[in-house]
């Protein structure tokens, strides 16, 4: 069971390729651990249908999915276009013009390209950059109003330029709030739901998490999105602050020079392994799948170094919210993980890479225990390390230690119960009835047995914190037998 039990999980984002409940539960049947709702392109209507749907996977098969939903944020986009296009020539000069003012006197009303946040010229100095549409047109500021109401900018590439485009500003810090309107309308509606993670787009310091937190409800878990050059600048902060972590690489690669996202990637997963917070990577990962049955090599080699950087799960974007083959992506991402996972397993004699470097975890008394615990299964050649767990905490902490064995993970709450979907190595498993030590073991071993791992009379490692009913402790470790 060791080397056939999938690790790494998969983040499937849901779209009109996705909503029909068969897909959707083909899907699920081809690995799909959680479930993303992007609320900038799903309406609280079409997001309460695909949240029934999971509540009814999880009620049919007993299997945990989680649930996530991705913010929009303060997006700088391009506003409604003439005619939903504008034919960019380079070397020539154009007008950012917030959506709704009088264009400036003896400009050219051919060459205006209105936005959405009216606050742009403010933000930008003579020299600053601007990207459009994923960095494929590019403009430095030549001019501006001086009452900051609109900039004049050269074109540096020709093409063909459509409405509604992201407008990324490099090194540029925005004034606007964390939370939009519509982002609180959206927590609103997750908090309604009970959605497990709420993930928070464009962060660039701490504060905009706690902004975002005071919003949720307590078992709510936020996901920091890493996706602004800023946010560079206290890192290991935000993810202090955050309860996971998203690699949101394409924002990321437009504000960053793109050769400079493979190590930040690196970097991210590192600091929140060690600071035992699963890390999602995300962004173009099997993107040829949106239109080919088959991935291109290189995005093979993609997802490969992800996995080797430690990352917690992978996940697919338009690959399921709108490709032709959304349960083909899952099942290759399968596929992909777990040939990695048993090639490391049966050449290194690891699944996953070891927390190094920091000790931050393993300093306190749960990451000794979560370390003592990985220790012990190797000595006692364990098939499964269980843990007792409300929060999922004592889960969380034990994952992060990377261990080759299977962690199942008991509680008798199902938001963690499914928060844990997203955990590296981590197998869910909901208890009901009385709590205690004695039938949260019964529990556990009966679903270890029933899961093939581990048989009558093997040694297994139990952490938990006890007492039971206070989260995030973990202050015990015994030995159990099958």
């Amino acid at each position: 069971m060791s080397a056939g039990f999938r690790r790494a999980k998969i983040v499937s984002t849901i779209g009109p390729a996705t909503w029909e409940p068969e897909v959707f539960h083909q899907m699920v049947e081809a690995g799909a651990d959680a479930v993303r709702l992007n609320f900038s392109h799903t309406s609280h209507d079409r997001a309460a249908e695909i949240l029934a749907m999971v509540n009814r996977s999880i009620l049919d098969s007993g299997r945990p999915i989680a649930t996530i939903g991705d913010l929009g944020g303060p997006k700088v986009r391009v506003a409604d276009l003439k005619d939903d296009v504008l034919e960019v020539e380079a070397d020539r000069l154009y007008w950012f013009v917030p959506e709704g003012h009088e264009l400036p006197d003896l400009c050219d009303p051919q060459r205006v390209i209105p936005t959405t946040y009216s606050e742009l010229s403010g933000e930008l100095e003579l020299g600053n950059r601007i990207l459009l549409d994923d960095g494929r047109f590019e403009f430095l500021v030549e001019e501006k109003e001086p009452a900051g109401y609109w900039i004049c900018a050269r074109a540096f590439r020709s093409g063909q330029l459509k409405s509604h485009k992201g407008i990324n500003l490099p090194n540029v810090q925005l004034s606007a709030p964390s939370l939009t309107a519509k982002d609180r309308e959206d927590i609103v509606f997750s908090r309604e739901q009970a959605l497990d993670y709420i993930a928070l787009s464009f962060v660039q310091c701490p504060s905009d998490l706690e902004t975002a937190r005071q919003q949720m409800d307590k078992d709510g878990l936020l996901v920091a999105k890493i996706e602004k050059a800023q946010a560079l600048n206290s890192l290991a902060e935000i993810i202090d602050a955050s309860d996971a972590v998203m690699v949101a690489r394409g924002d990321l690669g437009v504000e960053l020079p793109y050769e400079e996202v493979p190590m930040i990637q690196k970097r991210i997963i590192r600091l929140a392994q060690e600071r035992a917070r699963p890390v999602i990577t995300a962004t173009q990962m099997l993107e040829s799948m949106i239109e080919s049955p088959r991935p291109t090599r290189a995005e093979v080699s993609d997802v490969t170094a992800a996995l080797f950087d430690g990352t917690d799960a992978v996940m697919l974007s338009a690959e399921t919210a709108i490709g032709t083959y959304p349960v083909e992506a899952v099942e290759t991402m399968d596929r992909i993980i777990r040939r990695i996972e048993h090639e490391r397993l049966t050449s290194t004699g690891r699944v996953g890479k070891p927390i190094r470097g920091s000790q931050q975890i393993q300093q306190t008394a749960s990451g000794a225990i979560a370390a003592a615990a990985r220790r012990a299964v190797e000595r006692l050649d364990s098939p499964c390390i269980v843990t007792f767990t409300r929060s999922g905490y004592t889960a969380r902490i034990v994952s992060a230690q990377r261990p080759n064995v299977p962690i199942l993970a008991v509680s008798d709450r199902p938001r963690t119960f499914n928060q844990l979907a997203l955990s590296w190595g981590v197998q869910p498993v909901l208890f009901q009835g009385e709590v205690s030590y004695e039938n949260m073991l019964e529990c556990a071993r009966e679903a270890a047995l029933d899961l093939g791992m581990g048989v009558t009379g093997q040694r297994f490692v139990v952490t938990a914190g006890v007492p039971f009913h206070v989260p995030g402790t973990t202050n015990m470790m015994r030995i159990e037998e099958f």
